[in-house]
């Protein structure tokens, strides 16, 4: 009874959505897929009165991968394109979805109709009133007027927040059951409506039918730079054509920029074309970096990317002459030779240290360094915009040290390197089909061959190792502040800052250039976001390996009994298989402690020579002493440090605090774990009473939980009521003297004046941030 029921069901959908849709054909015409409108006289156009409208009050929750619906509200091509059905992130895939990148896999508003996005814009006749009544975006905006958010301090339970929440995602034809069934739910979802001034302008956009306007072209000098820096990525040699697929497989995902561009930056990506430099661009749109681009001859173009800056996914970096003469030093001119260059099979296309075994491994790892920052934040801001498969690996704040380009034995380093390519081997050459356990067994035998080899080689060069103690910590040659970051995970998100911030943490890493690689295409070449969800734990697998190599680096310049303290207090309670497995990084004492240590603190010790080591390159910006707060509060402030427990434990991850006159703080809850061993069951892991609380500086994090706004005279009190917090009602009260919530009429008007800030501090690295975590408490 239930099947033929089941289909009788479906085919009354059926018949009622072509109903809806017939019906709006004979009121409206029949739908076209709208490409772009010219702005021709129009009184209000997207370039100059939109764009801006749209980055303050639509992008903060509409930015990224996992913007409802997919609407991807950062450029023009993204509201043409409109909105899906189907969820990029998706715990249980079995087989792989197909990419819906915007710029990449379709280039037209008809391609992505025939891949299942359907319009927010009218896309039938053109005139001000059915652009009104027959677009998804109008009819939004205009239910939220008509029906404002009640004037309560929390939403109602009507409205679901979570991240995987059931997604609505109406069409037009849909929209009148959508706004009888949720009549609160227009947008802004769940924060107040616009203004009326900007739901004016925004509505009489779409009446004109959204018009673009014009974005600010190009000036010859920029155009000239182009040139100069395609030229440089398309040289005939072998040895270029290799070296430029290694530059463009670590710096796919930047935003590249010119540093004399002018009062405006403009943001670059550099992409595989079809065409060489001087001819339109044809991009390839492959699913990962290293895919076959079905070409003889690739050319690495610069496309500008016309998109809205996102915080999330922000990855500024530079390109200058003194840059391309340090590439040019590494790659070009360095004493090796290329006979042939490799191809593009997946099992070693995803291997760096097969692909690109000809290039001097102290030619890849000085690039990877030089901006080390860029190189671990990729994994971090990615495209990945809920990063829990990454995330869930790492601790809640630790600090990052590097290796040195020069190995303590170079020339035999580089031979050891280049016979451990197939132990070395990584998940992404794995087709992203089901699960096997032999494919992860073969994986972790790999990498525990490695760590053998890796001890061996060692202990062969025992002495030139014990010569180089504290020297194997980088210092970043005296001038280079990504010798030393702080990582702070804040729960599905996280952020890489330059400098050590916050009081010494509970773990550190220290990274080799093996591991630096590793990283990379591990979790930002190699990771598919629409893959299965066998790729997405086989990955974070093999990330727990990676995680536990660069602790134990650290911890070897630790007396041996500590290391084994160290190591009992960072894997309590783990499974007996990851205990056999670190217990094998105590099966040879490998090094004798370096330091003479003094004080039966060896770890705070460590920190401290470190710190003083790496001195003349801390990046301080996040210091509270920059914040232009009295020293009296900056004392108060650093309390904060000293909280733990339950009161840390009540702070949700981010919490960004307005000093009126001065600019922004953040607090951040470093949330604490008996181990981070298993990628399940990590709330039972969860260890309150070890929470601990970090204030800081200006922004850490992409996605605030709430904001705080004071007076610097009531710092005190914030601190004082901080230190006190034991419940929810505690934290409410807290809230309601200092809190901003969601529904507070003063919203939109702190924010904005949070993300001018923010821009003011930071011009090149700030961007949109996102309010899709947002608390309702």
């Amino acid at each position: 009874m239930r099947r033929p029921l089941a289909v009788i069901v479906l085919l009354l959908f059926a018949g009622c959505a072509t109903y809806a849709i017939r019906n709006f054909d004979s009121r409206y015409g029949a739908a076209r897929p709208k490409e772009e409108v010219a702005a021709t006289g129009a009184t209000v156009e997207y370039e100059r009165d939109i764009r801006p409208l749209m980055e303050g009050r639509c992008l903060v929750c509409h930015g990224c991968y996992d913007a409802p619906c997919q609407l991807k509200l950062d450029s023009y091509e993204g509201v043409l394109r409109g909105a899906s059905k189907v969820r990029v992130y998706h715990s249980s895939r079995l087989v792989p979805d197909a990419p819906s990148r915007l710029f990449e896999d379709a280039q037209t508003t008809a391609d992505w109709r025939t891949r299942g996005f359907f319009p927010v814009l009218n896309e039938r006749r053109d005139s001000p009133e059915v652009n009104l009544r027959a677009g998804v975006m109008a009819q939004m905006l205009d239910l939220k007027e008509k029906q404002p958010l009640p004037a309560d301090k929390l939403l109602p339970d009507t409205f679901d927040l979570s991240l995987e929440r059931n997604q609505q995602c109406p069409r037009i034809e849909e929209f009148d059951g959508f706004a009888k069934k949720f009549p609160l739910w227009g947008m802004p979802y769940g924060f107040p409506a616009l203004d009326p001034a900007q739901h004016k302008k925004f509505t009489d956009w779409l009446a004109l039918g959204a018009p673009v306007g014009k974005q600010q072209s190009f000036d010859a000098a920029l155009a000239q730079q182009v040139d100069e820096w395609e030229a440089f990525f398309n040289g005939e040699s072998l040895k270029q054509q290799l070296a430029a697929r290694y530059l463009y497989e670590h710096l796919f995902l930047a935003h590249l920029y010119f540093e004399d561009a002018g009062a405006r930056t403009v943001f670059f990506k550099i992409v595989r074309s079809r065409t060489p430099p001087g001819e339109p661009l044809d991009m390839i749109a492959t699913r990962r970096p290293y895919d076959d681009p079905g070409v003889a001859r690739v050319y690495y173009r610069l496309w500008r990317d016309p998109a809205s800056i996102v915080a999330k996914t922000h990855m500024p970096y530079s390109l200058t002459p003194a840059r391309r003469q340090r590439w040019r030093k590494w790659f070009i001119d360095a004493d090796y030779k290329v006979t042939q260059l490799p191809g593009y099979d997946a099992k070693t296309a995803s291997n760096p240290f097969l692909t690109f075994d000809a290039i001097p491994a102290r030619a890849r790892h000085s690039f990877l360094l030089d901006e080390a920052q860029f190189t671990i934040m990729n994994f971090i801001k990615g495209p990945v915009c809920r990063g829990n498969v990454a995330l869930d690996v790492i601790q809640n704040r630790f600090w990052v040290f590097f290796t040195p380009p020069q190995s303590a034995a170079p020339e035999q380093f580089s031979k050891f390197l280049a016979s451990q390519g197939e132990n070395l081997r990584l998940p992404a050459e794995v087709e992203s089909g089901l699960w096997s356990i032999a494919h992860w067994r073969r994986f972790a035998k790999s990498q525990s061959t490695y760590l053998r080899a890796k001890t061996d080689f060692i202990r062969a060069n025992l002495k030139a190792y014990e010569r180089a103690g504290l020297n194997t910590f980088w210092d970043g040659g005296g001038t280079n502040p990504n010798a030393v970051l702080t990582v702070f995970r804040h729960n599905d998100s996280a952020s890489v800052l330059q400098g050590l911030i916050g009081e010494p943490p509970m773990t550190a890493w220290l990274i080799d250039y093996p591991m630096l690689e590793r990283i990379h295409y591990l979790l930002v070449a190699g990771f598919d976001v629409y893959g299965t969800a066998s790729h997405q734990a086989i990955t974070r697998m093999y990330m727990d390996f990676l995680r536990m190599e660069g602790e134990m680096n650290f911890l070897a310049f630790l007396p041996q009994e500590q290391r084994k303290a160290e190591v009992a207090r960072w894997y309590r309670g783990a499974t007996d298989s990851v205990q056999e497995y670190l217990d094998a990084y105590f099966e040879h004492e490998v090094l004798p402690t370096p330091v003479p240590y003094k004080t039966d603190q060896p770890k705070l010790e460590l920190f401290n020579l470190l710190y003083a080591r790496e001195a003349n390159v801390l990046n301080h910006a996040h210091d509270l002493e920059r914040s232009g707060l009295s020293r009296t509060s900056i004392a108060e402030l650093s309390k904060l440090s000293q909280v733990q427990g339950v009161p840390a434990s009540l702070l949700p991850q981010v919490v960004l605090v307005k000093i009126k006159g001065h600019g922004l703080l953040t607090i951040t809850s470093d949330s604490a774990y008996t181990n981070l061993s298993s990628m399940f069951g990590e709330a039972d892991r969860r260890f309150v009473a070890e929470d601990r609380l970090t204030v800081a500086n200006g922004v850490i994090g992409a996605y605030p939980n709430v904001f705080l706004e004071l007076d610097e005279s009531a710092i005190p009190e914030l601190v004082k009521r901080i230190g006190e917090l034991a419940s929810e009602e505690d934290y409410g009260r807290l809230l309601d003297r200092f809190g901003v919530r969601r529904t507070d009429p003063r919203f939109w008007a702190l924010s904005d004046s949070v993300l001018a800030d923010y821009k003011r501090a930071e011009p090149l690295a700030s961007g949109v941030l996102d309010y899709s975590r947002y608390e309702n408490r």
